[in-house]
């Protein structure tokens, strides 16, 4: 069973129907039980860092995140999902993200022809071997929505850049937790074997 993480954040669903797809059993849920008693969990995200961290603090999720992250159940972080992991964010000063992992969230910097919010298809370059990238050419294009990107203060647990006017770190792995800035559920096949990867940890 892979429970997301119900906390009001936008694409939610289009996870559960990728994850469907590959003939996953899924939950969404907020409930603390269910999320401690699931086989893998996810952290989707489409929003606000503020808001966002601001949800889970209401529905009590933070500790249950830690908590799930310490007994090393698969963790994966989508989007706001892999930005929330992190310590901080340019988007909301002063508000404290989860901590899991450490490094900061940065606005994509401002670039002539650069649009902001990045909206698109990007190639990675894929680096240190990240487990979800297994069975993948070496440049896979992935689907990116963000107006914000991670800087990783560990380079060892970067498993994937791409640029838009800077470095990206897209995507991360530490033991059992891993991130992808990118939408594996909007990235067709890529995004799949991807999804497919995770669950079959």
């Amino acid at each position: 069973m892979i429970a997301l993480i119900d906390y009001d954040a936008g694409n939610i669903r289009s996870v559960e129907k990728a994850l469907g797809k590959l003939g996953q059993e899924v939950c969404v849920t907020r409930d603390r039980e269910a999320l401690l008693g699931a086989d893998k969990v996810i952290l989707p995200g489409v929003g606000a860092f503020g808001d966002a961290m601001g949800h889970l603090k209401e529905y009590g999720l933070v500790d249950v995140i830690h908590e799930i992250v310490e007994k090393k159940t698969p963790f994966l972080g989508i989007c706001l999902g892999l930005q929330l992991l992190f310590e901080r964010s340019d988007e909301a000063p002063g508000v404290k993200g989860l901590g899991i992992l450490k490094g900061e969230i940065l606005r994509i910097p401002d670039e002539e022809g650069l649009k902001i919010p990045h909206m698109g298809w990007n190639s990675l370059k894929l680096q240190n071997d990240g487990r979800l990238f297994c069975g993948l050419e070496t440049e896979p294009y992935v689907y990116f929505v963000h107006s914000y990107y991670l800087k990783a203060e560990e380079e060892q647990i970067v498993k994937a850049t791409t640029r838009y006017g800077t470095l990206i770190h897209a995507s991360v792995e530490q033991d059992l937790v891993f991130g992808c800035q990118f939408h594996p559920e909007k990235s067709s096949g890529t995004g799949l074997r991807i999804l497919k990867n995770f669950a079959e940890l």
